[in-house]
């Protein structure tokens, strides 16, 4: 019993660190990676799609990004939500793709993004932490019940602790990771 609240808190766990991964791919670094698009919604044809279904996205240089729609009416609605987006870049079209071309980052864009990088890597750390304290709450709730000893409790709630540690060593090493993809020129 005790081993099925354990892999249920971890498999949270692991879906806390994938979530944490997208969100850290989709802040910019200076460098163009397509993950930037990956939030961007079109209007395409009155209902909001994600862009990477209605366009493919392509990096051919390490400062610009190449959406080719396979619609190419679609170009306008495209070009308005990534103008409307936050990433502060000014997309520019030739009729049958859009080029963004990645700006260098300033000092005070690049401390401000490190700021968003440690935001998010604080939430992460806290669904970690709120993972931990389901975990033992279901633990001690079947210590209530008679179905774990003191020491079975003691030993649980110290693996949970354990899988807690790792995490979260996980997460300062995602964040650690990404700052210095931001800091680098």
């Amino acid at each position: 019993m005790q081993l099925e609240v354990h892999k249920n808190c971890e498999e949270k766990m692991k879906k806390t660190i994938n979530v944490l991964k997208e969100e850290l791919h989709s802040i910019r670094a200076g460098r163009a990676n397509p993950a930037l698009l990956d939030r961007i919604m079109v209007n395409y044809y009155g209902t909001p799609t994600p862009l990477k279904q209605i366009a493919s996205i392509s990096a051919p240089e390490p400062r610009l990004l190449v959406i080719q729609p396979y619609d190419t009416n679609s170009i306008k609605d495209i070009e308005k939500a990534i103008t409307q987006s936050d990433l502060g870049i000014n997309p520019s079209n030739d009729g049958k793709v859009v080029r963004l071309a990645i700006p260098m980052l300033t000092e005070e864009r690049r401390k401000e993004l490190i700021k968003v990088v440690k935001k998010t890597g604080e939430d992460a750390k806290i669904a970690i932490r709120n993972e931990r304290r389901d975990a033992n709450d279901s633990l001690k709730k079947m210590h209530k019940n008679n179905e774990l000893t003191d020491d079975d409790l003691k030993r649980a709630e110290d693996e949970v602790q354990k899988l807690t540690d790792k995490y979260i060593d996980i997460i300062d090493e995602l964040v650690n990771k990404k700052e210095k993809e931001v800091l680098e020129v």
